[in-house]
């Protein structure tokens, strides 16, 4: 059901961001002053330092009750699956830099959070292209390489999101095991194939 589903929300947002799609580049950084370089893909995006992860962006907010309640979910996931998933989370209720600084800390948040006044080009474009009117909290999922696969308008619950990033990592971690396999087919195909070569070499001298 969570395939068939994903696989319908990856084949319409696809092809709504295909549209007229133009590459752009940003740096943008997080409350505590760590700058990341993300590139707007065909599909979705490109996050340095967040290859080969399931990434999360979310639009939310310090008062927004919903936005709120989530956080500890996120945390939770952060913690459970570490390396293997990345998020992002931009505050767009125009909280001070330094208050959500404080706020972060004080919430004990393990992901990297961003201002909407300091990265305001970013949440923009990526807004539009992700049918973004404004709502709060609004969850955008991308797989390992980067494809948008889902959009959340409102609270999500942590048994969903739980539910599709263990998807998101067996599917792509059994695409990459076949990919692995398959070269390693081809590469021992090649070495056969040039150890006949070099026999009938030596056959004909």
């Amino acid at each position: 059901m969570v395939k068939k589903f994903l696989l319908i929300i990856a084949l319409t947002f696809s092809f709504s961001l295909a549209k007229e799609f133009k590459p752009m580049n940003f740096k943008i950084k997080t409350v505590n002053g760590e700058v990341i370089d993300v590139t707007g893909t065909k599909n979705g995006l490109k996050v340095k330092g967040a290859e080969g992860k399931v990434l999360l962006v979310e639009f939310w907010g310090t008062h927004c009750p919903p936005c709120r309640f989530s956080i500890p979910h996120y945390i939770e996931l952060k913690n459970r699956y570490k390396d293997k998933i990345e998020m992002l989370a931009f505050e767009v209720q125009q909280t001070p830099v330094e208050q959500l600084k404080k706020f972060v800390k004080s919430q004990g948040i393990n992901y990297k959070v961003f201002a909407q006044n300091e990265n305001g080009q970013f949440g923009s474009y990526l807004g539009a292209r992700a049918g973004w009117r404004g709502a709060i909290p609004y969850l955008i999922i991308f797989d390992t390489k980067g494809n948008v696969v889902d959009i959340k308008r409102g609270m999500v619950s942590a048994k969903y999101v739980n539910k599709v990033v263990e998807y998101l990592l067996n599917r792509d971690n059994k695409i990459n095991t076949k990919t692995d396999n398959n070269n390693k087919e081809n590469n021992n195909t090649k070495e056969n194939n040039n150890t006949k070569d070099k026999n009938s070499t030596t056959e004909k001298k």
